[in-house]
């Protein structure tokens, strides 16, 4: 692992026992991510970014091969912090409430919590929403303060698990533009999963495709294009003609 790495997969293989068949899902999946970067995993529905993702966040153990962060092999949760596709908000707390869980479950004082959270809630677009309850707002409000959430968990590498993916158009696009933000401030490493080509083309700096299942890693290619990146511009559109006709041929299993 070298110096600018926060995080290696390496070998990482995975099957499950589904009604006494063995269903091989990952196939020897290895890469780098350098620090503070911005990578993601593409790949046709159903063949394994999600279980790879949580093999990642140490909630499922490969079969074979290792993960490491900061080169020490992963041996616990939460050395990275994971945003499944479900916003996972408790009814019970206050979007305040939520925002500062993680703060509060590694020991935080309180007041220090709430102040940075009220920051992230005023760059994500949600002041004046403190002390309303999930149920009280709509679902783009929802995803951004679980990404607040998952921000204010402290760790380093951000496990984001199709983030945007049941937002309507407009909502997810000025999600992305927010996201993007507030990466490009905290520094962050980020492992994205998405079936958007173009999303993945807006945020990343690095793109992984897999195949099918069994999934292998089929292109790991640096997006070369300076931000801020225009979604109309020729560039991207040629680029995400590209991705889209790779992923379709994945798909159709030619």
């Amino acid at each position: 692992m070298d110096a600018t790495s926060s995080l290696r997969i390496e070998g990482v293989s995975k099957s499950y026992l589904q009604r006494s068949t063995l269903i091989a899902v990952l196939d020897s999946i290895s890469f780098n991510l350098e620090t503070a970067t911005w990578t993601t995993i593409l790949g046709p529905s159903g063949c394994g970014k999600t279980t790879l993702l949580k093999i990642i966040a140490g909630l499922e153990f490969p079969d074979t091969g290792r993960v490491f962060v900061e080169a020490r092999e992963l041996s616990r949760l939460g050395e990275t912090a994971y945003l499944p596709q479900d916003d996972t908000l408790l009814p019970w707390r206050t979007a305040l409430g939520n925002a500062i869980l993680a703060s509060e479950i590694d020991g935080k004082p309180i007041a220090d919590a709430k102040r940075e959270a009220l920051d992230l809630f005023d760059q994500f677009g949600l002041s004046g929403f403190e002390s309303l309850y999930p149920s009280e707002l709509s679902g783009g409000m929802r995803q951004r303060l679980a990404l607040i959430r998952t921000f204010l968990t402290h760790r380093d590498i951000l496990l984001l698990d199709e983030p945007l993916g049941a937002l309507d158009p407009l909502t997810r696009a000025t999600l992305q533009n927010w996201l993007l933000n507030v990466w490009s401030e905290l520094k962050k490493t980020v492992l994205l999963v998405t079936h958007d080509a173009e999303e993945a083309l807006l945020l990343s700096d690095r793109i992984l495709v897999l195949t099918d299942r069994p999934a292998q890693l089929q292109l790991d290619q640096a997006v070369e294009l300076d931000r801020p990146r225009d979604r109309g511009s020729s560039e991207l559109v040629s680029h995400k003609s590209q991705l889209l006709r790779l992923l379709l041929e994945e798909e159709v299993g030619t």
